[in-house]
């Protein structure tokens, strides 16, 4: 569903990065060329500092890991370490947790992630990417297909593959297209994400 929304919206290529887990996005990596697509294998990781996503990965990386340590295992892979809403503290935004110094040891930062609000922290990490002179990319955080395509990157690579693609971030030859993810999907989807945070500190509690 997620690949024939992408070819349908007019993408060239798609990361699935789910949370902790990896099997799923190498799958989709693999049969996306039958829908004239890019699959770039992906996870969006746990790390004890907040969300890290590594892009172009194909091994699971254990959540709980250090902000470092977590880089670390992505360029291990032969990936790139992107992070994405780094200024959100209840997204799980990494700066909750390490300096900016630290923050500038990724690959890239997402400056555009469509579930936004007011945008505030969208501006607050592109300044910061602009000021440091970091790669930066677009996130639609898709949590259902009809969200897909809401926030493009569009990458000068010099060829289709996802090594490519990723080596294109790496050097900044990024441009963004962005549209906001609507209110009513975005409210929907923080409620579900509290319930979720509360079922596992209810959990923890539990003998």
């Amino acid at each position: 569903m997620l690949l024939e929304r992408a070819a349908e919206v007019g993408l060239d290529g798609l990361a699935v990065t789910d949370h902790d887990e990896i099997s799923a996005s190498v799958r989709a990596a693999e049969v996306a060329p039958e829908d004239d697509l890019v699959g770039i294998p992906g996870i969006e990781i746990s790390s004890a500092a907040g969300h890290v996503i590594g892009l172009n990965v194909t091994d699971l990386i254990e959540p709980g890991l250090s902000f470092a340590e977590t880089l670390r295992q992505i360029r291990e892979q032969g990936g790139i370490a992107v992070v994405p809403h780094p200024f959100q503290e209840m997204r799980s935004g990494v700066l909750a947790n390490i300096s900016k110094g630290e923050l500038r040891e990724a690959d890239a930062i997402e400056v555009y992630n469509s579930r936004l609000v007011t945008g505030y922290s969208n501006r607050q990490a592109r300044r910061f990417a602009e000021r440091y002179g970091l790669p930066i990319t677009a996130g639609s955080d898709a949590h259902v297909s009809d969200m897909v395509g809401r926030a493009v990157t569009l990458v000068d690579a010099d060829e289709r593959t996802a090594d490519a693609i990723c080596d294109a971030i790496l050097d900044g030859r990024t441009t963004l297209q962005t549209r906001r993810t609507p209110w009513l999907v975005s409210a929907r989807q923080a409620v579900g994400n509290t319930r979720r945070r509360v079922r596992l500190a209810l959990n923890a509690l539990l003998p």
